[in-house]
């Protein structure tokens, strides 16, 4: 209790305290959704959106960064009533709670959204979205089929694109109204009707931006039926590039917009141009290269093609040709061989050997020889002879031979001090022939004579 005490009681700065608020809101309270109407809103020059969010007993700032507001789709306004997806936080330079709106949408949307999510996981069970369904497009349509509605902006840019990219197509529209009620089966209608005249070998299903509730019309399950049934490829190019919707998933291929799906759906036709003038330019080449190689051909062949007679003497003169190299390499060789055996007889002849000098050689080793062994066993045989010397000097029979007495105990053990001994001890007393057993009567340490009576 002291202890918090003492923490609580440290002063602190301002920015301090602000910024302890910001980090315990933002600990404390997760990514939320919070429903509201729109109000003091204000889009600034940098593309943040600021505005409160109120309802009839409280209000709170909101601030929508560029980045998540570019991604909105449409367009904040006062009065709307929203739900966003924020976090709570707090503006640590004027202390200001506020929300930090990562996305938004229109009060209603929620169970739209909710709706579009069961179906999406319903059909994505069934299989309706497996790649190995996904037809391929085909890559040079000759007729294309556009499912919109004839008064759509997205119908004039998918028309824009197709005129500027591929002017050869052949292009037919089935009408459908993208929006409102009765826009789904509309849609699906025009694409049965596709399916069933068979008239273009790829088709587009096309719509502008818009909220999820204006794209409602292409999260129908019979739609998405309909375009898995399609017997014809088919692109959808809905709303913008971060709009999803369930035609997106069934159909062949995607696009992030309408003017993507008629770039997707139509290969350029200046690049077609180009590819087929750099092929046209290639098999010119190779048709030039094989023509060059065949009339090379003809040409060794045309000169191969010779008389008998001329053939005759062209053998005839390679014959002649054959002798003078076989002559030219013979005398080459012979000379060559000639040189080695000269240069071998030199050799041969420095290489013989002096017999005389080598004999007086050994002769004058042999004498060496013989007076380093008898040098060295004369060595050898005094050394022995001192070694001998050394050993009989040390010899302990010449020292008994001399008068000396080995004097010893019961044990063995030689008695080297008197101080070894005392009296009536036993020892054994060993001479140069023969030996003693005596007992000791008495026993002296001084240096010098023996005792009387011993």
């Amino acid at each position: 209790m002291d202890a918090d005490c003492a923490r609580y009681s440290k002063i602190i700065t301002v920015s301090s305290l602000n910024r302890l608020a910001r980090e315990a809101l933002e600990s404390v309270f997760p990514l939320h959704w919070v429903t509201g109407e729109v109000s003091n809103l204000v889009s600034a020059a940098s593309g943040h959106v600021y505005f409160s969010l109120k309802d009839n007993y409280a209000q709170v700032r909101c601030i929508m960064y560029r980045q998540r507001a570019q991604l909105l789709g449409w367009r904040l306004e006062n009065g709307q009533h929203i739900d966003v997806r924020a976090h709570v936080t707090l503006y640590e330079a004027r202390g200001d709670f506020q929300l930090n709106v990562d996305n938004a949408r229109k009060t209603g949307q929620g169970n739209l959204y909710e709706q579009f999510l069961r179906l999406k996981e319903k059909l994505e069970r069934e299989g309706l979205f497996l790649p190995e369904n996904k037809r391929e497009l085909p890559e040079f349509p000759r007729c294309l089929g556009i499912v919109t509605s004839p008064q759509a902006a997205a119908l004039h840019d998918v028309l824009s694109t197709l005129e500027r990219r591929a002017p050869h197509l052949d292009i037919i529209v089935y009408p459908a109204a993208v929006q409102g009620a009765g826009a789904a089966e509309q849609i699906a209608s025009a694409l049965s009707v596709a399916g069933i005249r068979q008239e273009c070998d790829l088709l587009i299903l096309c719509r502008g931006g818009g909220s999820l509730e204006d794209l409602s019309a292409f999260n129908d399950e019979k739609l998405a039926r309909t375009i898995h049934a399609c017997p014809i490829p088919l692109i959808s190019g809905i709303g913008h590039e971060t709009d999803f919707t369930i035609a997106d998933f069934v159909a062949d291929q995607r696009a992030p917009t309408p003017t993507a799906a008629a770039e997707l759906a139509a290969p350029e036709r200046s690049a077609l141009t180009r590819l087929l003038n750099d092929h046209r330019r290639s098999l010119k080449r190779q048709i030039q290269r094989i023509f060059d190689q065949k009339s090379q051909r003809l040409d060794g062949l045309a000169q191969r093609l010779l008389s008998p007679e001329q053939r005759l003497e062209r053998q005839q003169e390679n014959l002649l040709g054959l002798r003078h190299r076989l002559v030219s390499a013979w005398e080459l060789s012979h000379a060559r061989h000639r040189n080695v055996l000269a240069g071998l007889t030199n050799r041969l002849f420095l290489a013989q050997p002096d017999t005389g000098r080598l004999g007086r050689r050994v002769d004058a080793l042999a004498l060496r020889l013989r007076g380093a062994f008898k040098k060295n066993r004369d060595d050898r045989f005094a050394g022995l002879s001192r070694l001998e010397a050394g050993l009989a000097h040390l010899n302990p029979e010449k020292v008994l031979a001399r008068g000396y007495s080995i004097v010893s105990n019961n044990r063995n053990g030689i008695i080297q001090d008197s101080r070894q001994l005392k009296t009536n001890d036993s020892v054994v007393v060993s001479f140069h022939r023969g030996s003693v057993r005596a007992t000791v009567m008495s026993v002296t340490h001084e240096t010098g004579g023996l005792p009387e009576g011993t």
